[in-house]
């Protein structure tokens, strides 16, 4: 199913949910930490720092810090890999699941409130579209 959205209702779409996303009670993610939780989320196990370093094209003391933040907030756990004890896994946990599904709703509730209150194409949009 192919979804027909002008860049500026993708750019409303986002503004949308992430003006949500920070009202609510939950942890505030920079893009990097988000991208890297989507990634352990929505690409096939087992995931390593050098793994998403190299998915994300970010350097791996990149993946570290945003991994670090995530562990912090339980959205991801590490685990010794018992096939080789140098490496460690990133993995999943409930908290981080429970997160990416609040999140996925406040996507689709922004898609909702665009198809029932569509937003004009902002004048400084349009202007620099023309220039």
């Amino acid at each position: 199913m192919a979804i027909q959205i002008s860049d500026i209702q993708a750019l409303d779409l986002w503004r949308r949910a992430t003006i949500t996303s920070v009202r609510r009670d939950a942890p505030d993610l920079t893009a990097r930490q988000m991208a890297m939780l989507l990634a352990v989320y929505l690409t096939e196990p087992p995931h390593t720092v050098r793994g998403l370093a190299d998915l994300l094209r970010v350097s791996k003391p990149a993946v570290t810090r945003a991994v670090d933040r995530l562990s912090d907030l339980e959205l991801v756990r590490r685990k010794i890999d018992d096939g080789d004890r140098r490496s460690v896994l990133i993995q999943r946990t409930v908290r981080g699941s429970v997160f990416l599904r609040e999140f996925a709703e406040l996507i689709v509730g922004a898609a909702h409130e665009i198809a029932e209150f569509p937003a004009e194409e902002p004048r400084h949009a349009i202007e620099v579209e023309r220039a």
